[in-house]
């Protein structure tokens, strides 16, 4: 079965509008939360008067930082500074606009709506800052005074003077990998409500329930067993749900002060005002080689912007580093970053995490160094591709690629987007005057998967007497297919049909530990923990006496026959992956692009992506899919934007432009398989692959379109203003 394409089992639930999400659960006597946001970026507060919210009609109660009494919790990760912490409702200071300041309990969600307005801050305005770079340099406002610096982390790695010697071209360029929203469909949702047992139940649309569970449980001062959370069905979450944040983590301590339980479902504006960003990146290109195409030295510095609070995206240059290079075979490599502080919304980890940015800058400097030399880009990178039997291969920052075959994928999709014919139609509509012109881009990656933060995984697998096979994960979806994808690993080692094996997640009770679905990790550590359990399984039936499955007996007699001698065919194993494997590919697209009006036009995008052996072609092709539509986003209209105040101008999907189906062309996907020997199904992860690979690519589609013309660079996303801008300039 494996390597077939399966139809999705949960698709029929879904598309049926049968999905549980925690906004439809029935939860007798909850009270709603409705959070009093900050409409400051960054201001002291003096007071905060909740009088007339409390006497507003069916409001149970209104809830300040004075209330609650806790410690500031510190930044997420332990390299970041830990000066810089963040209170759960906002205490003495406010940082970014939207930060919570107080939350109110009611009997309906529009009587709270209405309270949350009538309650008044008194806030002493502060300088605000929103430019990263601004908040680095010397004499910034401070965000954090007691820190003494903006900077959240500093990742210095040396600078060497001579790392351009010998080079005959050098190019240099600022680049922008812009801030953006992760916009899932299903916004942050959760619930929380204490049973007679003293036992928290906290559900929450969360990519792992078990680290929600490992947030809450000091914060509530309980013990780990006695919190339990389960994660429904989750409409998305691309990296922003990975932790509770803090609007979720207090449901807990509401309802324990209520006696009641408590929802709360963000609206879309709260969404883009305090739901994590992703990307944020400024960054400092140096290329540098010979006039023959051939790259001598790579220099990446990268100022991250961090937002209010050190979260995930601090972190993120370290990824940045791990994939400076991308496919290239590059002797002399350096990356320096600085995070910083601002007055923004926390940025956290966006799909793909560290690694689109890593490649839209090493893409971009490709095609600068190849125009810089009169080349066509397509051979500048066969010029420096790491070659098919070099891996495993160390690249000049010291990460290890497990497996790739880079030319092929380079030629796959040169041949299937008929590149010849396309610089053909290309040279025609220039000499022909047009106003229409065409674009065509090229972007290579390599990413890394299953990284080394979050290598393990729980799986197990169980036959029962009625002769079906249950598995358990601690890899919960959020649109990835599980139920399908870990369903057919364990009916190919049973010899099950697919219908017999059911597939369970998503609950701590049921679970015991697991680390969640996030970094294109699942197949490969969850899948394969299932994978080793339903081998065991496998193996304990024929160690039965007799061996019933090879005298012919049915899995449901082997179940039986098991139980008769006190041993249930049952197997737990815990998968310690200790190799990331390194998926690649290449992305092609073709632009048109209206010089009078500025208007851009993908007319085609044709990735070939590979990630090692697949266990489900649909759905491989589907995270695909999904990937190239948000990477276009990137490229064309996406994009979180404050003005000098801290104020969001992208409060809604009025403002922020995600692309729409009319936006976007048929892609053409193409899968490669280069089996990774860091595990036995050969797989690797393929859940961000198109965000890694399709900005870049469309990217400089739009740049070559104009590049006759004077253009040599525009920053993301390339729109129809900044695009007619450039060449009016």
């Amino acid at each position: 079965m494996r390597g077939t394409r399966v139809t999705r089992r949960e698709d029929e639930r879904f598309l049926r509008g049968r999905g549980t999400y925690v906004e439809n659960l029935d939860l007798p006597g909850a009270l709603f939360a409705t959070f009093v946001r900050s409409d400051r970026a960054s201001a002291l507060i003096r007071s905060v008067e909740v009088d007339r919210a409390r006497r507003c009609p069916g409001v149970v109660d209104v809830v300040t930082a004075a209330d609650l009494a806790l410690a500031p919790f510190p930044p997420m990760l332990a390299l970041s500074n830990q000066a810089m912490v963040r209170h759960w409702l906002a205490a003495d200071r406010v940082r970014f606009a939207g930060e919570a300041v107080a939350v109110v309990l009611s009997e309906t969600r529009p009587a709270g709506v209405d309270a949350a307005a009538s309650v008044t801050v008194d806030y002493e305005p502060l300088p605000v800052v929103v430019d990263p770079e601004a908040a680095a340099a010397p004499g910034a406002p401070l965000l954090f005074p007691e820190a003494g610096t903006n900077v959240a982390l500093d990742l210095q790695f040396g600078r060497d003077e001579a790392l351009f010697d010998g080079c005959e071209v050098v190019v240099h360029r600022r680049m922008v990998n812009q801030r953006l929203a992760s916009c899932p469909l299903e916004g942050r949702s959760a619930a929380a409500a204490w049973g007679d047992d003293g036992r928290l139940t906290h559900w929450s649309s969360t990519q792992s329930a078990h680290a929600v569970r490992r947030r809450l449980a000091p914060l509530l001062g309980v013990a780990e067993a006695d919190v339990r959370v389960v994660a429904p069905d989750v409409g998305g979450a691309f990296g922003a749900k990975m932790d509770p944040t803090p609007e979720e983590a207090l449901l807990g301590l509401l309802a324990r002060r209520a006696g009641r339980p408590v929802r709360w479902t963000e609206t879309r504006t709260e969404s883009m005002l305090s739901l994590g960003h992703g990307r944020a990146q400024v960054q400092h290109v140096e290329i540098g080689g010979t006039r023959a195409g051939r790259v001598l030295a790579y220099r990446l510095t990268v100022v991250q912007d961090s937002g209010a609070y050190p979260a995930h995206a601090t972190g993120l240059p370290i990824l940045t580093r791990m994939m400076a290079s991308g496919v290239y075979d590059i002797a002399r490599v350096e990356f320096n970053s600085t995070s910083v502080v601002t007055n923004t919304a926390p940025t956290v980890a966006y799909r793909g995490a560290g690694r689109p940015e890593a490649t839209a800058a090493i893409e971009r400097a490709m095609d600068l160094f190849a125009a810089a030399v009169g080349r066509d880009p397509a051979e500048v990178r066969r010029t420096n591709l790491v070659p098919p039997g070099a891996f495993p291969y160390t690249n000049a920052v010291g990460t290890v690629y497990d497996s790739g075959d880079y030319a092929t994928a380079l030629d796959r999709v040169l041949d299937r987007a008929g590149y010849a014919h396309l610089r053909v139609e290309q040279a025609g509509r220039r000499a022909a005057g047009a106003t229409v012109l065409t674009g065509i881009g090229l972007s290579m990656y390599v990413e890394v998967t299953a990284g080394p933060s979050a290598p393990d995984e729980w799986g197990a697998v169980s036959v029962t007497t009625a002769g079906r096979a249950v598995a358990r994960t601690g890899s919960s979806p959020h649109g990835q297919g599980h139920e399908t994808g870990f369903a057919m690993l364990v009916a190919d080692v049973l010899g099950l049909p697919l219908d017999d094996v059911d597939v369970v997640f998503g609950d701590t009770d049921a679970i015991p530990t697991g680390t969640g679905t996030l970094g294109s990790r699942s197949l490969q550590t969850g899948g394969m923990a299932v994978h080793r359990a339903a081998a065991e399984v496998l193996a304990q039936a024929h160690r039965l006496p007799g061996d019933p499955l090879a005298a012919g007996a049915t899995w449901a007699d082997a179940a039986a026959a098991a139980e008769r001698h006190g041993r249930p065919l049952a197997a737990e194993v815990t998968y310690r992956g200790t190799v990331s494997t390194f998926p690649f590919g290449a992305h092609l697209a073709v632009v048109d692009v209206d010089v009078e009006t500025g208007h851009v036009a993908l007319r085609r995008l044709v990735a070939v992506d590979d990630a090692g052996r697949i266990v489900n072609p649909l759905l491989a092709e589907g995270q695909v899919h999904g990937g190239v539509a948000q990477g276009a986003g990137q490229a064309l209209w996406e994009e979180v934007r404050y003005d000098g105040d801290g104020r969001l101008l992208t409060d809604s999907l009025a403002h922020y432009a995600v692309p729409r189906a009319a936006d976007l062309p048929t892609f053409e996907s193409e899968l490669m398989e280069t089996p990774t020997p860091a595990n036995e199904l050969g797989a690797k992860g393929i859940g961000e692959s198109g965000a890694v690979g399709a900005p870049a690519a469309v990217q400089n589609a739009v740049v070559d379109a104009l590049a006759h013309l004077g253009v040599e660079h525009l920053d993301m996303p390339c729109t129809a203003e900044r695009v007619w801008r450039a060449l009016n300039r």
